[in-house]
């Protein structure tokens, strides 16, 4: 492996989270793991958070970039461009092979890797694979992270992949693990600013639950643009229910037959966004779409990686309870419920 950092284990305690206002311990700087780093997607959020995106733009971060062996060299690349892009920000480098140097001492964990489904394979071949890589990620960052360690799986299925990592890893925090759906947060955000010709900032309250993959509900009820409720701004029930959700969670598909190649700047970015609302400020958000293990809220099943609307305070999240449920609403929380069970389930026959 390449190391042009300080060694881990040399480095203080780094006290992340929403200070109330308070400034960051500016001098130490975190810790910040990416998984599958020479991917399309690594290679899109390394530099979005070497210059500051994820944390903010005066604290500094050293980047510990993780790669299977094959990807070696291009990981040597990605390192080698990070050392040229001189950011002011980045601290270090530590590019490994090795799961244990990569974990060691990390406050962040972006889970990238994974493996992708092949034309031919089954779910349940695709599903095998990526319990055994989340199993084994689990015991290294359980045993040589930081303890106040903050987890987001991106890699799919990430909702069960961040069940595995929470399951194989039992001393962690079950606050500590989290899944992403906040991309799919972020492309509802874009649909209804661009359909109300409205700034992004002044969409709010959206919401995605369940699963990320193409049945999630993306839902509108509690969320406003300009003060103004979707509903009523859009003014389009139709749309709203139909056109909108479909393009929502079919956004990902679009984008691969488009491009050719997956989502990976826009993933980049709400990797980047979702920590850093997590971990530094809501910036006046009224919640956030976070995948994260159920407390039973709203019938879900405890234990299982949902996503639910969230608040986050001190670096710790917490599920917004008591929002009103509408009948189309409970129906397709529960698809999605019902298929993450099935998820579970399948996961769990491959161990």
């Amino acid at each position: 492996w390449i190391r042009s950092s300080p060694d881990p284990g040399d480095q203080k305690s780094v006290k992340i989270g929403n200070q109330n206002g308070k400034q960051f311990n500016r001098m130490e700087p975190v810790r910040v793991l990416i998984t599958g780093a020479a991917g399309q997607i690594g290679y899109a959020l390394a530099p979005m958070v070497a210059r500051g995106l994820m944390l903010g733009p005066n604290q500094p971060v050293i980047l510990h970039l993780l790669e299977i062996p094959p990807a070696a060299t291009a990981l040597e690349g990605v390192a080698m461009e990070l050392t040229d892009a001189a950011f002011p920000l980045l601290r270090g480098v530590v590019a490994t092979t090795d799961p244990e140097v990569a974990c060691k001492d990390v406050d962040i964990a972006c889970m990238l890797g994974g493996f992708p489904r092949k034309a031919g394979m089954e779910r349940k071949d695709v599903m095998s694979k990526n319990v055994a890589i989340y199993k084994a990620i689990a015991t290294s960052l359980e045993a040589h992270a930081k303890a106040s360690v903050k987890c987001v799986v991106v890699a799919n299925p990430a909702n069960t992949n961040a069940y595995i990592l929470k399951k194989y890893a039992p001393k962690m925090s079950i606050k500590s693990i989290s899944a992403l759906t906040r991309l799919d947060h972020n492309r509802m955000v874009g649909q209804i600013a661009e359909k109300c010709g409205a700034p992004n900032t002044d969409v709010d309250g959206v919401i995605v639950w369940g699963n990320h993959s193409s049945t999630q509900y993306p839902d509108v009820n509690h969320g406003t643009v300009a003060g103004k409720s979707i509903r009523e701004a859009v003014n389009d029930d139709e749309y709203l229910n139909g056109e909108f959700v479909t393009t929502v969670q079919k956004r990902g598909a679009a984008i691969i037959a488009a491009r050719k190649l997956s989502s990976a700047l826009s993933a980049a970015s709400s990797v980047c966004d979702h920590i850093r609302n997590w971990v530094v400020s809501m910036e006046g958000k009224k919640y956030v779409s976070m995948a994260v293990a159920s407390d039973g809220s709203y019938g879900i099943t405890e234990g299982i990686v949902y996503s639910f609307p969230c608040v986050c305070k001190n670096g710790e999240w917490e599920i917004v309870k008591g929002l009103e449920i509408d009948d189309r609403s409970k129906q397709l929380m529960e698809a999605t419920h019902k298929e993450l069970l099935e998820e579970k389930e399948m996961a769990l026959a491959c161990l």
